[in-house]
């Protein structure tokens, strides 16, 4: 095993360097480009050791930053969840999760097969007590102050039940109030309208458990929102099941790529628009970063003992640093006590519903 740097004192990120769409390469990039910015982060790099280290050794600022865990097996895109699962023991991702299992990293940030990498966390990590189905949480760009909005779940399970959504609900206000600074995050329960009468059954009774749970649990519940109210400023956290969520963050993802290609196209219509677009380049740069998905790239894995962030495969170097970041500040909150500790309270509200219950401020 290779020595270890001197980290002392820093927040350590297990990294898969081998699940994304482009290589290792970018991977690095992205971990480089963290280290330049945070002097208190540190890594463990999963993969082939011998590739890895000639990739490291081309970035300064990783130097004696990284720890090499040698993994010689990779987890594709193909690869059936089931399968890494039953003989994914030499991959990078099992590694670099049983970095967390076993406490020489603070999380770990994977850009591979979603499915493998929420099938080998509930394995490794094991989903906390109390917990039915874990979530994905993922941030929006939206009209609030913080800039975003958390919704959950966006895929890790096409189904909820109500005791899901509320599962949901008190995991993302705490996800809000660690990751983004909100001391009682709004809540909203995404519906295809606003009224209470409508929508599916379990939404309906979620709608009655969670604003029950709102005062209890220190966060406001502003009801049923609607598809459009993702990206606006009635709440901060959106809670739906994973089908719908995929299916929102999918859209919103091409509809973006659709209005910039649009926006391309307008401006080299004629000579007199790409002068216009010379004219409005600051304006076009600042809209271009507004809503750049590289900045907010990056699922969080909520509901297992440990943080686990899941980085979109075809991140380049911004959206690998990004994800590093979000894992980075996570561990420094202490998030995964803190949301351990919140669904044990849920289970003792459950219990004692009738009663009136401390406030937790997790």
């Amino acid at each position: 095993m290779t020595a270890q740097p001197e980290q002392t004192g820093k927040i350590i990120i297990s990294v898969d360097a081998m699940g994304g769409d482009s290589g290792p390469g970018v991977v690095i990039a992205g971990i480089a480009k963290s280290a330049r910015k945070n002097p208190d982060i540190g890594f463990l790099l999963h993969g082939p050791e011998d590739v890895l280290r000639k990739l490291v050794a081309k970035r300064r600022v990783l130097e004696g930053r990284v720890v090499f865990r040698d993994c010689p097996d990779v987890v594709t895109m193909q690869d059936k969840p089931s399968q890494v699962v039953r003989n994914g023991k030499n991959t990078s991702m099992w590694s670099a999760l049983d970095s967390v299992r076993n406490g020489a990293a603070h999380g770990a940030v994977s850009c591979g097969n979603t499915g493998a990498l929420m099938a080998l966390s509930m394995m490794r990590l094991r989903k906390l007590p109390g917990v039915n189905r874990p979530a994905i949480a993922i941030l929006w760009p939206s009209r609030n102050p913080q800039g975003f909005n958390v919704m959950l779940d966006v895929g890790a399970d096409v189904r909820a039940d109500a005791r899901d959504l509320l599962q949901y609900a008190l995991m993302g206000a705490s996800y809000a109030r660690n990751g983004m600074a909100l001391s009682r995050p709004r809540i909203g329960l995404l519906n295809v309208g606003t009224e209470e009468h409508k929508g599916r059954a379990e939404l309906k009774e979620a709608h009655g458990l969670i604003s029950d749970f709102a005062d209890r649990a220190n966060f406001d519940f502003v009801g049923f929102v609607e598809g459009s109210d993702i990206p606006g400023d009635k709440a901060d956290v959106i809670v739906t099941d994973g089908f719908t969520g995929n299916v929102a963050i999918k859209t919103g993802e091409g509809t973006a790529s659709l209005i910039g290609d649009l926006l391309r196209e307008a401006f080299s219509y004629s000579p007199l628009s790409r002068l216009a677009s010379v004219l409005a380049i600051t304006s076009l740069q600042r809209l271009k970063k507004r809503i750049d998905p590289r900045r907010v790239n990056g699922g969080v894995f909520l509901g297992l003992n440990g943080t686990v962030v899941k980085s979109h495969g075809g991140a380049d170097a911004t959206g690998v640093s990004a994800a590093v970041k979000l894992a980075f500040t996570l561990a420094q909150s202490g998030f995964a006590e803190k949301l351990a500790a919140r669904v044990a309270s849920t289970a003792e509200l459950e219990q004692d519903a009738a009663q009136s219950a401390p406030q937790i401020e997790k």
